[in-house]
């Protein structure tokens, strides 16, 4: 895995860069800002990039003007943004129009190198990775009536599990189920969310996707 680093705080990127490194990831390149970030994605075609939320010159949302780009321009490649706090609003901008392979993640997260290089991983496997923070907050704000009423309190348990970026066995193991519940719940929510198989679309991330715009309109 190729990865890129986008950071202006020069000792948070060389640490990041060392625990990426120490679990087998190659830093192809660091930028301190937007305009570094883009030259050096085209410079060296990474696999992924993890960007901050706030970087020069304003420090108000280069990281998510950088990756809304990047989504547009290049959709193959995995996105990461990291943010000091949680930003419910610049998260639903970042991750509610998308279709998977973009995350949105806490700094205090990535001091677990484990929990970071999975979290690539899965976006490099076309899912989204959501902070759960970020989750907690969005499914406390949903809007009045929307589809996702129709679920029970298990299933939307399962899809908080999902938003995190959890496998059926993370899913089952952190809510003390079975793997084979865990499959039955992720069916009837889909079925109740009226998403069908489609071979162009992640079904899961659809159903993270839907919530996220429901949060949308809230903000």
């Amino acid at each position: 895995m190729r990865v890129i680093l986008a950071d202006d705080a020069a000792l948070f990127r060389s640490g990041l860069a060392g625990l990426l490194t120490d679990v087998g990831v190659e830093v192809v390149a660091e930028a301190s800002d937007g305009p570094g970030l883009m030259a050096a994605v085209e410079a060296t075609e990474p696999d992924a990039v993890v960007v901050d939320i706030r970087m020069p010159p304003t420090f108000v949302d280069e990281g998510v003007v950088a990756a809304e780009q990047l989504r547009r321009t290049r959709p193959r490649l995995a996105v990461l943004v990291l943010s000091a706090h949680v930003e419910s609003g610049l998260a639903v901008r970042l991750l509610g129009a998308g279709s998977g392979r973009v995350g949105y993640l806490l700094k205090d997260r990535v001091t677990d190198v484990a929990a970071l290089h999975q979290a690539l991983v899965r976006l490099l496997d076309g899912q989204a990775v959501i902070d759960p923070d970020v989750v907690s907050g969005l499914l406390d704000r949903r809007v009045a009536r929307s589809p996702l009423d129709q679920l029970s309190g298990r299933e939307r348990d399962v899809l908080r599990a999902m938003a995190e970026g959890r496998s059926n066995a993370g899913i089952a193991a952190v809510l003390h189920l079975s793997e084979r519940t865990v499959e039955n719940h992720i069916a009837h929510l889909l079925t109740k969310l009226d998403i069908d198989a489609d071979p162009e679309h992640h079904r899961r991330v659809r159903a993270v996707l839907l919530w996220l715009r429901d949060a949308a309109r809230t903000h």
